[in-house]
């Protein structure tokens, strides 16, 4: 399909408004297997969906929604440009990135990211909102533009891409009187714990293989998140259950050490998330790569 004709025009324009191939098909007076017709080679011109399922229906994704500017100021002259993707250069762009991670996340990704962004994007700016219940939706509508963590909330209409593996070990103050080079099953047992309530997370995985495996922690202290973890721990003879990234960023510090649980606890993947509407957005494209690349080093 070399050139768009008026009929083209007018179907992107009414897609676009009514968001359906039925809605359209009736405004434009033709037959809905036609408009399909003419939808799937639109499709491969612009090589772009036009339009994807979310809760709220069909809509366009950015590329798409960026081309009604011009199908409306033409039913002009085409300017030659149908099918270009809006452009994006790192190196002059002042973007706003919106990510959504949990607490561990923001300790072990960001500074590693940011320094990257420093380097190839020094003007684009993050914007970092919890991992939580409402990040598909935000996802979904453009209100986040990437997820970083562990969930199981991304179903249909979400991308995923796998960034590194974790696995959980044990955090020690650096002079625990007991604890020494090795923790063994029965001290895990015996020493006093702060334990960790994230919710949304892969921590439930490590409860419930707690539970399964019939440990009983002597739960002293329950905290919402991990940012005081390392401060509780190194002043303090209670043990704490961390992920191995963080657990290694809190270690070199000096005041805390990191032993291997003495039982079995699950792995799991960290992974970078984004919705369909938003996988070929040029900007979206290029952050997911340097996400990538950073636990690629």
């Amino acid at each position: 399909m070399s050139k768009l004709d008026l009929t083209d025009l007018r179907l992107l324009q009414s897609l676009g408004q009514t968001g359906t191939v039925s809605a359209t098909a009736n405004e434009l007076g033709l037959s809905q297997p036609s408009v399909s017709i003419r939808l799937g080679k639109l499709r491969r011109h612009f090589k772009d969906p036009l339009s994807v399922r979310t809760s709220a229906g069909m809509v366009p994704p950015p590329r798409a929604a960026s081309l009604t500017p011009a199908v409306q100021g033409a039913l002009a002259p085409s300017d030659g440009r149908e099918g270009r993707e809006p452009d994006f250069d790192p190196a002059t762009s002042d973007r706003v990135f919106r990510i959504c991670m949990t607490n561990t996340g923001q300790m072990v990704v960001l500074a590693r990211l940011l320094n990257r962004l420093a380097d190839v994007a020094p003007h684009v700016r993050l914007e970092v909102r919890d991992l939580d219940p409402d990040t598909p939706r935000r996802l979904e509508t453009g209100d986040a533009d990437l997820a970083m963590g562990y969930t199981t909330s991304m179903q249909a209409g979400f991308h995923q891409q796998t960034l590194f593996g974790e696995h959980y070990v044990c955090l020690v103050r650096a002079g625990h009187p007991r604890v020494k080079a090795k923790l063994t099953k029965s001290q895990f047992l015996s020493e006093s714990h702060v334990a960790v309530m994230t919710t949304g997370t892969a921590h439930w995985l490590l409860d419930k293989a707690i539970d399964d495996a019939g440990i009983a922690r002597k739960t002293a202290l329950w905290v919402p998140s991990f940012l005081g973890l390392e401060e509780i721990v190194a002043r303090t003879d209670l043990l704490a259950l961390a992920p191995i990234h963080l657990a290694r960023i809190l270690a070199a510090h000096g005041t805390v050490r990191y032993l291997a649980v003495p039982f079995e606890l699950p792995s799991y993947l960290v992974r970078q998330y984004w919705h369909e509407r938003y996988h070929r957005d040029p900007g979206c494209r290029w952050l997911r790569a340097v996400a990538a690349g950073v636990f690629r080093e």
